[in-house]
């Protein structure tokens, strides 16, 4: 399939997909994978998460016209060695996701609304926000909520964030696309306010946050 959706916002910041149909071998063809990533991506015994790896590789030859090549923080973050654009990345079973920008720090999460999120209940939600939920929708809320808090958590890049009590989302009306409020609470008690976007597809969610 290769890309999915490849849009500019307002903010200029890139958001890409890749839906992944094609075997490791095409995607390793596709890729023009660097030495160093492939040997990393070589070492990883689950062959999905190796094609959702190569995937990223082949969205990012999209991307940048230029070679870029991706290296990661001690923490995991993602980062360009050879590009200051920011990035962050997301994958899950059959789609990868990407957002670029030149400047602003950034965060991306993708899911499957097919995926049990009860667990996320428990242990994400504030008692507000546990408030909101609908019992008609709630999957699909939880997907939202864990995206959102995924999406906030990558862009503060932080370690030891609890989900519930630092990173509150607003209340929102669930829909095919729309857009979020939520706070971020440091621990010293300083807050951040976040604006992020949100989209369903196949039966996935992507949310994402620029600023």
């Amino acid at each position: 399939m290769g890309l999915y959706l490849r849009k500019t916002l307002e903010n200029k910041a890139e958001i890409a997909v890749w839906k992944i149909t094609e075997t490791e071998e095409e995607l390793v063809r596709t890729g023009s994978v660097p030495t160093d990533e492939m040997e990393e991506i070589s070492l990883i015994r689950n062959a999905d998460v190796r094609r959702q790896k190569l995937a990223v590789r082949a969205l990012l030859n999209v991307m940048f016209e230029e070679k870029v090549y991706l290296g990661h923080h001690d923490n995991g973050k993602p980062f360009l060695e050879n590009c200051i654009t920011n990035i962050s990345i997301s994958h899950c079973d059959k789609y990868v996701a990407i957002i670029a920008h030149q400047e602003e720090d950034l965060g991306i999460d993708i899911e499957s609304i097919d995926r049990d999120f009860s667990a996320v209940e428990q242990k994400a939600l504030s008692e507000e926000e546990l408030e909101d939920l609908d019992d008609d929708q709630k999957n699909e809320q939880l997907a939202i909520y864990w995206c959102a808090k995924e999406a906030i958590y990558k862009r503060m890049s932080q370690n030891r964030v609890d989900f519930a009590e630092q990173i509150e989302v607003e209340k929102f009306n669930l829909k095919g696309k729309g857009e979020l409020e939520a706070t971020f609470t440091h621990k010293d008690g300083h807050e951040e306010e976040f604006e992020l976007g949100y989209v369903f597809f196949d039966r996935h969610v992507m949310v994402w946050v620029v600023g």
